[in-house]
């Protein structure tokens, strides 16, 4: 078993962890405050293992290049973060999920356009079942009644999580891209470290932008405790995708990386009593063996 395989299967587990916990800390918290806090618990956690690896001292020797596509992508990131919790916030997570993870076959658009990676009939081929599952995932029903969400269900109807969703889905592709294209020539940690600290301003310019921090005090200490732990795990998964990104292609990682979607829906059906239709289950193996086959079919 090649090493990005292992890195980018640790990614997806740590990244449903991510989701249901964050799903049950932003019950009654402001999404973008509860994006904001778990930056910061990011932050910490990925320059605590830049200084257990020793890379510290590498900072000095980041090209300027590297810096450049670092910033853009954890701006990205930032950006696909404020979006996809805004639509957590409004719509369940099986409605959510399979949106977001949809990034996956534009990601593998993108490296084959931008960054030259491989894609023959057996990876196309892949990609429409991939497609076809999402397709299939989709509950378009509507959303469950949110207090937080007033101003977007006036602006975009009962739809209002789409639109995060779609929005957070185009942003995880830059990101990805833009991360592969960063973390070339330099340690995959401290890459980390570098992008979560452009994510981090951005994350609290938007909770003063809607004044959102004047509603840190509300929040119970059972939400400040899944929110850590949601910074926590997606501090992991982050850890880990970008260093199989450095071990593999681009097209063959995030398709791993998003199979966190599979784990997502267990967890949501154990933790969050959510229920899921024959037609979702069915949607779900199609993306699983549409992301599987190009990688086994390769080797």
């Amino acid at each position: 078993m090649e090493l990005w395989f292992v890195h980018a299967s640790a990614a997806a587990v740590f990244a449903a962890l991510t989701t249901v916990f964050a799903k049950i800390g932003l019950q009654e918290v402001d999404s973008y405050l509860a994006t904001a806090i778990r930056t910061l618990v990011i932050l910490c956690f990925a320059w605590l293992m830049v200084f257990i690896v020793g890379s510290q001292g590498d900072i000095t020797r980041v090209e300027p290049r590297t810096w450049l596509f670092l910033i853009f992508s954890g701006l990205a990131t930032g950006g696909s973060w404020l979006c996809f919790f805004r639509a957590l916030q409004l719509g369940s997570v099986r409605q959510v999920v399979p949106i977001d993870k949809s990034s996956t076959i534009l990601t593998m658009l993108m490296a084959f356009l931008f960054l030259g990676e491989p894609m023959g009939w057996i990876t196309a081929a892949g990609m429409v079942l991939m497609a076809a599952g999402t397709w299939l995932m989709l509950e378009m029903g509507k959303a469950p009644p949110s207090d937080n969400g007033i101003t977007e269900t006036r602006r975009f109807g009962r739809y209002a999580w789409l639109f995060y969703a779609v929005l957070a889905a185009v942003f995880a592709s830059l990101t990805a891209i833009l991360g592969r294209i960063g973390i070339t020539n330099i340690e995959a940690n401290l890459g980390t470290a570098i992008r979560t600290m452009a994510v981090v301003p951005m994350s609290w310019l938007m909770v003063f932008l809607t004044k959102s921090h004047k509603k840190i005090g509300g929040i119970t200490r059972r939400n400040w405790a899944f929110l850590f732990f949601s910074g926590a795990a997606a501090g992991a998964s982050w850890l880990f995708f970008y260093r199989a990104l450095q071990l593999g292609d681009a097209s063959r990682v995030v398709p791993i990386d998003k199979l966190s979607v599979v784990l997502v829906m267990v967890f949501a059906r154990l933790f969050l009593g959510e229920r899921f239709s024959p037609r979702s289950l069915a949607g779900l193996a199609l993306l699983t063996v549409g992301t599987l086959a190009p990688i086994l079919l390769s080797n």
